[in-house]
């Protein structure tokens, strides 16, 4: 088993990351829990060189059980599609709370305490070159950082093996408009170029 938080998980056919979500579906960590219509584990490639990380699924997502669905996923698909060439399916896409805080409220210090050991083990099994992550909450939490979004975005910190990339959330650039979207492009262009450098 890769180092991680959660113990050992079985060996089987799985791949660990599908282990990792067996778990994750069953989770009553939180009072998260009580009020979800199911688990939005993460999607995508388990042996993606990009992993996106947001804050947490919103209605859209608690019902499709997929990260990232409505609009804000909508204009992240067809960033990372113009910006970096691929699509969600290429890489992966995770949030630090994995189920439905109510009425899309921020993630509470103790339900991100509960839900990180999950996002830490996808990282950990995953092994991206670059973490690109998506507003204030995925950004503090991964760098132990406080400042905000706006302060730490254009730049790239290492990580782990790798990189991280913080950028705008898409819900936020959805509101923003023009500046904040060519910030985020820029931000996703250096995520592509670190991926380029990645040794095969």
């Amino acid at each position: 088993m890769v180092p991680g938080t959660l113990g050992a998980v079985a060996e089987s056919g799985r791949t660990r990351l599908d282990q990792l979500r067996d778990v994750a579906l069953t989770c009553t960590r939180c009072p998260l829990a009580q009020g979800r219509t199911q688990v939005v584990f993460g999607v995508g490639n388990p042996r993606a060189d990009l992993l996106f990380v947001g804050e947490g699924p919103g209605r859209e997502e608690d019902l499709a059980g997929e990260p990232f669905v409505g609009r804000s996923g909508k204009l992240l698909d067809r960033l990372m599609a113009e910006e970096i060439g691929l699509t969600r399916a290429e890489c992966y896409i995770a949030n630090v709370v994995k189920c439905r805080p109510p009425n899309n409220r921020n993630p509470a210090p103790d339900e991100i305490a509960a839900c990180r050991p999950y996002l830490e083990e996808q990282i950990a099994l995953i092994v991206p070159a670059v973490v690109v992550t998506l507003g204030n909450f995925a950004t503090q939490l991964l760098m132990d950082r406080t400042d905000g979004i706006g302060k730490l975005r254009g730049s790239v910190y290492p990580y782990g093996p790798g990189h991280l990339v913080p950028t705008y959330h898409p819900a936020y650039v959805l509101r923003a408009g023009g500046e904040a979207m060519a910030e985020m492009r820029a931000d996703l262009v250096r995520a592509k170029r670190l991926v380029a450098e990645r040794p095969s």
